[in-house]
This record gives structure tokens, sequence and C-alpha cells, in this order.
């Protein structure tokens, strides 16, 4: 028989059944005594180390002690770890790339190599627009012969120089002087300028800027210090020194008076006077004040597509979430376009402009010029006055945008009777896709004219021609006092003297 042994919870027993015995076949009831010692022994090291102890009993407890910290899960850990870091490093990557565009130098070598060479191909004028203000550098753009027919192009807000790129360049073929400008905030002239002092709301970040700065230049304890001395905090004195140190950027808002400085600069600089104006879109809005001002300065005017309100819906880019579609998506802006200005421009010629109105606060720039647009101007009250009813015009007008805009022509053409009334194949904007109707329109009307007479005034004679003509009075005879003659002219031509009258 073999003993088996069962356990219970509070007893044990020792079951017997038959035991095949190992050397025959046969069941052997009894044991021999050897097996049987040996199976004594290793019951009684089992009921050693096999003692039952109820459970939850003191015995129990500190035999089978419950681990102090139990393993945690380190996937949250090192998920919110990951997330958090990538957070950081997309804003730090946003702000740095927010800070290099805003860069001139680096926003200029991000532009396509289209409005690089336009840009390369003009030159920038340095205008006073306000007395207590910085300088505005306004970029030109000029094809041409300069002694011949000088004809001035002003875009409309939202565009450029680089619109009219083509009609000028096709008008320098035909032998006018052709200068397109752009007016600030547009294009590549400033669109902001440097405030230095007031009160200007400059944000959080500028705030702890300026308490940094204000800690480096005072010391850390400059406050307490103060404070302890007196009994009162220097609120006041600190807001007096942010404010003088305080230099911030303001986009540049223009106007009627702003644009009538800004063109009657141009044109002194450049020597341009009398000029063909050509006014697209809404342009007239802002350079009637200097027509006015200045008829004697102005052979003809050219008005394109004429409107008080632009063709780009630029209120549009006063709403947060939609402005940074449009300017941020190429599609979304060149729908736009399609939709409200031309449908023949290519998606290049689109992703130039919006580079443009985009970059450097040029946004900022158009919608604040938006505000100062004159929603009253009159144009048939301003043709028919006195100072600009004997200017010629000629009106270039779309007949193939809708009827309700072929209506405002004929309202326009009816407004300025004396205007030449014209009609092209293109959109609001046909000066890309319609360049060369509108070149061959533009260059026609100026040569019908008589030539302009272009004065060459008189200057201040430099100090070494001044002393060339002096010893020339004081020389001998008459033959070699007459050579000296025709060298002082040389010398009076070169430098742009005397005073004369030129065609």
């Amino acid at each position: 028989m073999m003993l088996v042994k069962q356990t219970f919870p509070l007893f044990t027993f020792t079951e017997k059944r038959p035991r095949k015995d190992s050397s025959t076949s046969n069941f052997s009831l009894f044991p021999s005594p050897k097996k049987l010692s040996l199976m004594a022994i290793i019951r009684e090291e089992e009921e050693e180390t096999k003692t039952l102890v109820p459970p939850g009993s003191k015995e129990s407890t500190m035999k089978n002690p419950k681990p102090k910290f139990q393993s945690q899960n380190p996937f949250p850990f090192w998920f919110y770890f990951t997330l958090v870091f990538s957070l950081a490093t997309i804003l730090f990557v946003s702000l740095s790339l927010y800070s290099s565009h805003n860069d001139p130098r680096s926003w200029f070598l991000s532009l396509p190599p289209a409005l690089r060479q336009h840009y390369s191909e003009g030159r920038t004028i340095k205008v006073q627009v306000n007395p207590d203000e910085s300088p505005i550098e306004v970029f030109v753009a000029e094809y041409g012969p300069i002694q011949s027919e000088n004809v001035i192009i002003l875009h409309g807000l939202g565009l450029s120089s680089y619109a009219f790129r083509e009609v000028i360049q096709s008008l320098g073929s035909k032998g006018v002087h052709g200068v397109a400008v752009d007016l600030p905030g547009n294009g590549f002239s400033d669109k902001t300028m440097v405030v230095v002092g007031g009160d200007r709301e400059i944000g959080f970040l500028g705030r702890v800027k300026e308490v940094y700065g204000l800690i480096q230049e005072k010391g850390v304890f400059w406050a307490f210090d103060h404070m302890v001395e007196t009994g009162d905090l220097p609120y006041e004195e600190i807001i007096k020194i942010q404010n003088a140190k305080r230099r911030s950027l303001k986009a540049i808002e223009l106007g009627s008076e702003e644009t009538a400085k800004v063109l009657g600069q141009v044109i002194d600089t450049l020597g341009l006077a009398p000029v063909h104006l050509v006014l697209h879109d809404s342009a007239l809005g802002f350079a009637s004040n200097w027509v006015s001002e200045n008829p004697q300065s102005v052979r003809s005017i050219t008005l394109v597509d004429y409107s008080i309100n632009p063709a780009l819906p630029l209120w549009v880019f006063h709403i947060p979430v939609i402005r940074d579609v449009l300017l941020g998506f190429s599609f979304a802006f060149k729908k736009l376009v399609s939709l409200r200005c031309s449908k023949e421009m290519t998606l290049s010629q689109v992703e130039a402009h919006r580079i443009l109105l985009k970059g450097r606060n040029g946004r900022e720039a158009v919608v604040s010029s938006l505000k100062n647009v004159n929603h009253s101007f009159d144009i048939a009250q301003w043709g028919n006055s006195d100072a600009v009813n004997g200017i010629p015009m000629q009106v270039i007008w779309s007949k193939e945008v809708s009827d309700v805009w072929s209506e405002e022509g004929q309202r326009v053409a009816k407004a300025l009777p004396k205007a030449k009334f014209v009609t092209h194949s293109g959109s609001r904007w046909p000066q890309e896709s319609k360049s060369s109707e509108l070149t061959d329109y533009i260059a026609n009307f100026v040569s019908a004219l008589p030539r302009s007479i272009i004065r060459v005034s008189e200057g201040p004679i430099p100090e070494k021609v001044q002393k060339i003509l002096d010893e020339a009075k004081a020389g001998g005879d008459n033959d070699h006092h007459h050579g000296h003659e025709h060298a002082h002219a040389g010398y009076t031509d070169a430098y742009g003297l005397g005073e004369g009258w030129t065609t």
C-alpha cells in the first residue's frame, strides 16, 4: 500500500491506496522497513515546513509582508514628457521663423527670383512725410529713356509696382519713360515706422523685456532701496523710464495728405515734372489732392478701372481666422483674386502679390490705410474743378467683368465729359494679363499730346567750378579766354547749371 497525504485547512490525514511494487507486477500491502523509515523522515520534514497558519493572524502577516511600493506604469510619464517637449519645440521654432521673416534680409532672401529681380532693377527714395518722424523709404521701378515723356503709375491698395513691371517695360520699348511707385505700406516700400516713447500697448512679452532692461540698468534692488528711503514705490518713475525708452513698430497709415507728400517728393527727386499720371483702382482717392494742388506738374491723367473701394476686398484681412487662411495658403488667396480681381492671372503671379501683402507687416499697413479712404469723394466735382478741368484725361475700363461694372464705367465717363473713354478685354486687374493692350492705350494717348516742356532749374555753382570761372575772367588774351568759355560751358552742362527750357 502507498501512503498519500492530503491536507485540509485544520487537519491532515493519510489515505491508504494499493501500491504497485516496482520489482513485480503484484501489489504489495506492506512495504519494506527501509522504505517505511524513509517515508517517516519525509513526513516529519513536511509537517515542520508546511504547518498551516490561520489567515489574517499576526504570524501570517509577519511571514508574508506586503510590499511598500507597487510597481507603476511608466507610459503616462513619458507620454506627457514627450508632449510637453514637442509643444515647446514647436513654439520656439515658430517664434524663430516669425522673427526671421520680419527681418528684412531674411525676408528678401526668401522671395521668389522674380520679386528679387524686380527689386534689384529699382531704387529707393527717402521721403519725409512728417517732420517729427524718421524718413520713409519708397521703392521706385523705372524703364525707358529719361529725356522723354514721363509716365508715373500709382497702384491701388493691395498691389505694388511689381504688378506693372511689364507695362513700364513696354512703355520703355516705345520710347516713354515709365515709372511705377510703391506707395508706403505696399510692395517694397516701408510698411512700418519706429515709434520712440509713448504709452502704446506692447503686450506681455514686451513688458517682460522692458522690466529686464530696467533691472540691468538700475539693479535688482533699486526699487526696494527707493521704497526703504522714501516709503513709496517709484511706480511713476518706472513708467516714465519705460515710456521714454520704448521703441515699437507702427503700421504706416496712408492717406491723401501722406500720398501728396510722397508723390511730390518722388517727382522732385527724380526731376520728372510735368508727368503723365496713370491711376489704377483706388489710387485716385489718394492722389486727387496732389493733382488739385499741383496742376502745373500734371500733363495728363489716365484712370484704369477707377473705384473708391479697392477690387481686392481688404476688409476680410481684418478678420483673424479668415486673414490667416487667405494669406497663409496660396490656393485660398488665388480663389479670392479670381473672384474679385482677375481670372487670367497665373498662380505664380498671384503668389507674388500674396507674399508682398503678407511680408513685413504689409497686411496691417494696408488695412490701416483702408480706414483713410475718402468714401465721400465726388469724381464729377473734382474733374470739373478749375484746377483739374484743363488737364487731358483718359478712362480705360473693363468690358468683361459684369454689366454692373460696365454701367459704373459709363457713370464715370459722364462725370468726366472731356475724358477719352476706351475699354479693354481684361478684368479689374488688367496690368498683367492684358499688359500689352493697356500699354498701347497709354502710349497712344501720351504721344497724341504735344510734347512736354521740361524746365531745367538753376542750382548753386560748386566751389571748384566757380574758382575756374573766376580764373577764366582774369585770363590773358581773347583767344585763350574764348577757349575757356567753351570749357566753362561744358562744366556748367555737366553739373546741370544754368537756366533754360528744353523740349
